[in-house]
């Protein structure tokens, strides 16, 4: 059985299945709807049913509340459709120009920065042009049918591999193999399969806005993607770039920041960290990377901000930045790294 979904700004309409998600069904259609993890973790999909009913699969709480959802607050991407839909959504115009594909890599070469991230190097075919914009990921397609997502971290007008930031989950079914703590480690010339581009994050080129980057962790990824595709075309805008640890070497490439905050104008790092040790001998800006934006930052208003990391950062971030900074809701684009820790049942 099917139904139809109608989006009221704009009069769109798209056929969605009983047993596919209101997500999938936009996307193989050509309407892209902002999307992050894809797993009811992060919120970023969230919009609103005006006429209809849906049914919601597993998700968390803090990216769809009880109270959200008798609002008619609803997740595409866990929100099977009980009828035809009117909803409230935005759209997210250029990353539908893009076909996803499904692409064959070699491993050109692991490289780790700290104790617990690996830089991976992936070398596509030779006669293969992946396309993909600045901030989007892939998904390893795993031999069990397991996938796992990853930003790209280099900008799509480079030339070489692509380049992606792992950090090490132990007991994490990839990252243990990534980082060789099993009797297999991945090496050197070992052949991955991946499916992308994906996600709707990306930098909104028709915006003179001033940015504000917000990173936790390998959520540095992403922007490292934006940041390096800017120079490349030479797009000038006041960027401040926040980027969040818990110890100073978290910060993995701190020098690459450095040279940003020299090379590029109206170019501002900040690093943040939360838990330094004596031995570090921190004398940075401490707390939290979303609450020391805010406390640079009180009128966001006139800002576009790109948050990427854990649900947590990110979630927080959307919520206090629009509460408590006039950051309008339009403006804050993000990407979630979830795990399955991330994905609670309502």
């Amino acid at each position: 059985m099917s139904y139809q979904v109608t989006l009221k700004a704009s009069g769109k309409q798209f056929t969605v299945q009983k047993d596919e998600t209101l997500l999938e069904a936009a996307l193989q259609q050509g309407i892209t709807l902002p999307y992050g993890c894809k797993n009811g973790a992060c919120g970023s999909c969230k919009g609103k049913v005006l006429d209809g009913q849906v049914e919601h699969g597993q998700h968390s709480a803090s990216a769809l509340s009880p109270a959200d959802e008798t609002a008619g607050g609803t997740l595409f991407c866990c929100a099977h459709p009980k009828s035809d839909l009117l909803i409230e959504a935005r759209e997210v115009q250029g990353a539908g120009d893009i076909a996803i594909r499904k692409v064959p890599c070699r491993v050109n070469a692991i490289t780790k920065p700290s104790a617990d991230v690996a830089i991976l190097k992936l070398q596509l075919p030779a006669a293969e042009r992946f396309q993909f914009l600045a901030g989007q990921y892939l998904e390893f397609l795993l031999k069990d049918g397991q996938r796992r997502a990853y930003s790209i971290a280099n900008a799509p007008d480079q030339e070489g591999p692509l380049e992606l930031h792992i950090r090490h989950l132990p007991g994490g079914f990839f990252t243990d193999f990534v980082f060789g703590t099993k009797d297999t480690a991945l090496k050197e010339k070992d052949i991955l399969r991946f499916e992308g581009p994906l996600g709707s994050l990306f930098l909104r080129e028709d915006s003179k806005k001033p940015i504000i980057f917000v990173a936790a962790g390998t959520g540095f990824a992403p922007i490292k993607s934006i940041v390096e595709q800017m120079q490349l075309k030479k797009i000038h805008r006041s960027i401040h770039l926040y980027w969040g640890g818990r110890r100073p070497s978290d910060i993995y490439l701190d020098e690459l920041c450095q040279l940003w905050a020299k090379e590029i104008p109206d170019f501002k790092f900040i690093p943040v960290i939360s838990d330094a040790l004596p031995e570090d001998r921190w004398t940075g800006r401490t707390g939290f990377v979303h609450q020391a934006v805010m406390s640079d930052h009180p009128d966001m208003s006139l800002y576009q901000v790109y948050a990427c990391g854990a649900p947590i950062m990110v979630n927080a971030a959307r919520k206090d930045f629009s509460s408590h900074c006039h950051l309008p809701e339009e403006e804050f684009f993000a990407d979630s790294f979830t795990s399955a820790a991330d994905l609670a049942t309502n």
